[in-house]
């Protein structure tokens, strides 16, 4: 990556930002924290993560706004903001952030980084969408932890149509990192890490968030973390 490709790519990246904030996606805040997470991401991992990091914002703006007057009666309208603000992007962008910054310091190690990066955006894509859409396509909607059924829209209730959404947005992030050369092995690991890490955050959900031990911030930054440690354990034991 060439200085000059870096600055070009950089204000590309504040570009976005500052028409996010304009048409309202982001916040001021948001916006900011935005074009530093994408600005890490491209450097550590070049066209790439900044592909995945671009299709996770992209679905899962699309998700958020799909049918919106639908979803308000099951959540807050807080819990669905039109516009997000820094501590929701840093949420589920900042593992990837840090891992793109770690790419740059530790050259030797950047495959490892990367691909714990397209774990954890995998994992955020997947978390998006199963909550978005899930409450408005699943049938039955049960506890995580119980297993009985429970009101759609509680923290830590989850359907099977609602994961299945999240596989298939996991699907989306696997198949742009690697190339569009899917089932291979780090094809079906990054799908495996984004299902295991938003899995991960309902039964966080259940837990800790319903009893206000943890706030949806940290639940979706330990999701993604939980998935990129979760690559990182594969590839030392597999690859």
């Amino acid at each position: 990556m060439t200085v000059f490709q870096y600055l070009l790519f950089s204000i590309l990246i504040l570009a976005i930002a500052i028409i996010s904030v304009t048409f309202k996606k982001l916040t001021t805040r948001g916006g900011i924290s935005a074009a530093f997470v994408g600005i890490a991401v491209y450097a550590g991992s070049n066209f790439k993560g900044l592909a995945i990091l671009g299709a996770f914002f992209f679905l899962g703006t699309l998700a958020t706004g799909w049918r919106k007057n639908d979803k308000l009666p099951l959540k807050e309208q807080k819990d669905h903001p039109t516009d997000r603000n820094a501590g929701q992007v840093l949420a589920n962008g900042g593992v990837a952030a840090v891992l793109g910054a770690l790419a740059v310091l530790f050259p030797v190690h950047a495959e490892v980084f990367r691909l714990m990066m397209a774990a954890s955006l995998s994992a955020a894509t997947a978390d998006t969408l199963s909550s978005e859409l899930g409450m408005l396509y699943g049938r039955r909607f049960f506890n995580i932890l119980t297993f009985r059924e429970e009101q759609n829209g509680l923290d830590g209730v989850v359907s099977i149509e609602g994961v299945l959404i999240g596989v298939f947005g996991s699907s989306v992030i696997a198949i742009i990192f690697t190339g569009f050369s899917p089932f291979n092995g780090q094809f079906l690991t990054i799908i495996a890490a984004g299902t295991i890490g938003n899995l991960a955050d309902s039964v966080l959900g259940a837990a800790f968030e319903r009893r206000e031990y943890l706030e949806n911030n940290h639940v979706n930054f330990l999701n993604t973390l939980i998935a990129a440690l979760f690559m990182f354990c594969c590839l030392m034991a597999f690859f």
